[in-house]
């Protein structure tokens, strides 16, 4: 059986495509490296890299695996902090997943808010897009997810905690990045940049319907999953795209956003976790999220006027 020193090898490996980077990443020399990997493939009787002089690739298994070695280490991890905090009396932690764009501005706030009033409650964070935090949340994996959830899933409780407009998103040198305030038609025809239909099927549909209600058909030229990718293929003029206001604090050259006229369209994030949930840390932390930042429908109201 394979052990968790091959598995942080082949993580390191796997994200970084790179046996150098990859052994600087763990402190260690590339022949040991490669061995460890070997042995891993050796017990999994599956190969899981390909490399050449001058690529490393991870082959269908290499793919499916690195998704589970990633879950593996972050359950050890976290078990290894659960333990350590119990055994020094601290009370608990939570392990909190995020996606990138939640990162931009409300998570920043949520963790000075439990940091400065929760000082027994350790945080745990992990990167996730809101498809794998549902995924997590079921397994165990993960205590709670900030992400955007466009309904109630069963099992799992949720809370509004911010609400943001979308933005257009602009080349700098395009004739929508100056005079009048944009308009929702003046979009037809234009190439748009938008979210994966998978990794980002949040905002996907939430775009998706905004056009169907406006009768537009959208000319889709790239479909990623991240904000901030979007915003590099809209500086190099590949075209424009609605993103959230959050954006902003990316600060990307090269590029204008602009608030559509009369057309406003909102992003609500939600804290999300499961219902049968026992970590007594749970409803302290969620308890602190509803008095600080939960937002009721008078609130959105509010904020849509």
């Amino acid at each position: 059986m394979f052990d968790l020193k091959q598995l942080q090898c082949f993580v390191a490996v796997g994200e970084e495509l790179h046996f150098g980077r990859a052994a600087k990443r763990l402190h260690m020399t590339q022949p040991p490296l490669s061995r460890h990997i070997q042995l891993l493939e050796f017990e999994l009787q599956a190969k899981l890299l390909e490399r050449t002089s001058r690529v490393v690739r991870l082959t269908p298994a290499g793919k499916s695996f690195l998704q589970e070695a990633v879950r593996v280490l972050a359950l050890v991890q976290s078990a290894t902090l659960s333990t350590q905090r119990i055994a020094r009396g601290d009370a608990g932690l939570i392990r909190l997943a995020f996606t990138a764009g939640s990162s931009y501005s409300f998570l920043p706030k949520l963790l000075t808010q439990a940091s400065e009033s929760l000082h027994d409650i350790q945080v745990v964070l992990t990167e996730m897009v809101s498809r794998q935090q549902v995924e997590a949340l079921h397994s165990s994996v993960i205590d709670i997810g900030l992400q955007r959830s466009p309904q109630a899933m069963q099992g799992l409780d949720r809370l509004c905690v911010a609400r943001e407009k979308m933005v257009l998103a602009i080349p700098r040198n395009h004739a929508l990045a100056r005079g009048r305030l944009p308009k929702l038609a003046d979009l037809a025809g234009e190439p748009f940049i938008t979210f994966s239909p998978i990794d980002g099927h949040y905002f996907y549909a939430l775009i998706d319907s905004l056009f169907a209600r406006a009768s537009i058909t959208p000319r889709y030229v790239q479909q990623v999953s991240q904000i901030h990718s979007i915003l590099a293929l809209v500086s190099a003029g590949m075209g424009i795209a609605l993103v959230p206001e959050s954006a902003r604090a990316l600060h990307f050259g090269g590029i204008v956003l602009r608030q559509l006229k009369s057309d406003a369209v909102y992003a609500d994030l939600h804290l999300v976790w499961r219902t049968d949930n026992d970590n007594p840390a749970l409803p302290i932390f969620t308890s602190l999220v509803r008095r600080q930042f939960a937002i009721t429908e008078k609130s959105q109201g509010k904020r849509s006027a």
